[in-house]
Formats: structure tokens, sequence, C-alpha cells
């Protein structure tokens, strides 16, 4: 696929695990900072016009603000028609998963999957590119 920007996005539906991580590398790329991007999918798989970074949350997930965030991304995803979001962990370090990283991606899936958030996919942006998150990276 060639490279997109924000505005084509819809021509080209993410019914692929390969074509997520394209994307991300398009659309977010290499880290610069700490924060965390939504991008959400229509239930076509249609990334739908909204690429939303926050990094509005604290270095530590506790029960309160992993509630309130998934809250949060139900509340966007409701708002915009979203079947499926897919978070992206930006940070600026190297490609391997911390200790962090991985207690981040679980215990959001994890609420977000309590509260009926389908989360389609968890990448992180390093200092060095995009790497996917398996299921087994952080659900252990």
């Amino acid at each position: 696929m060639t490279r997109i920007n924000a505005s084509e996005t819809h021509l080209y539906p993410l019914v692929t695990d390969e074509l997520i991580e394209e994307r991300v590398r398009d659309l977010v790329g290499r880290a610069c900072r700490r924060q965390l991007w939504l991008l959400f999918l229509d239930a076509n798989h249609v990334q739908v016009p909204l690429l939303m970074p926050t990094d509005d949350f604290p270095s530590r997930p506790d029960q309160h603000s992993v509630a309130e965030l998934a809250n949060g991304i139900r509340a966007i995803a409701d708002a915009a028609s979203a079947a499926q979001v897919i978070l992206v962990w930006e940070r600026y370090a190297g490609a391997d998963l911390t200790a962090l990283d991985r207690a981040w991606a679980q215990q959001l899936h994890r609420e977000c999957s309590t509260i009926g958030v389908r989360i389609r996919a968890q990448l992180l942006s390093h200092k060095r590119g995009v790497r996917w998150l398996a299921p087994d990276d952080y659900l252990t």
C-alpha cells in the first residue's frame, strides 16, 4: 500500500493486522513523546476521520484512571459511531515492552472489554518505529 494521509484513510479498510500496522506507521510513526493515540474503525473496518492523541493519563495505571480512560474511549467511540478502537502507546524508548507498558495494555484491554469497547489492536510507537502488540505480550 502507498503511504496515505489522514484525509485518505476512508479509501483503505483495515482488514488485516498488517494493514493496521502500516496505517499506524504512516499516521503516528516513530515516538517523540509519551501519549496514547486512539484510532477508530467503523463496522466495515474503515477508519473514521478521527485520530486522537492524549497525554492526560498517569504514568502508572490504577483502577480509577484505567476506568476513567476506558469510559472516555467508549464515549468517543459512541459519538463517532465506531465499532472498534486501535490503541497506540507512544513513548520515546526502545521496542522492548516494559512492565509498565504491559500493565497499561493489559488493564486498559480488560476494562474496555468489561464495558463493551472492542479493542481491535494495540501497538507501540517507539523511538525506531512501530511494533504490534500481540495479546500474548500483555495478557498474562
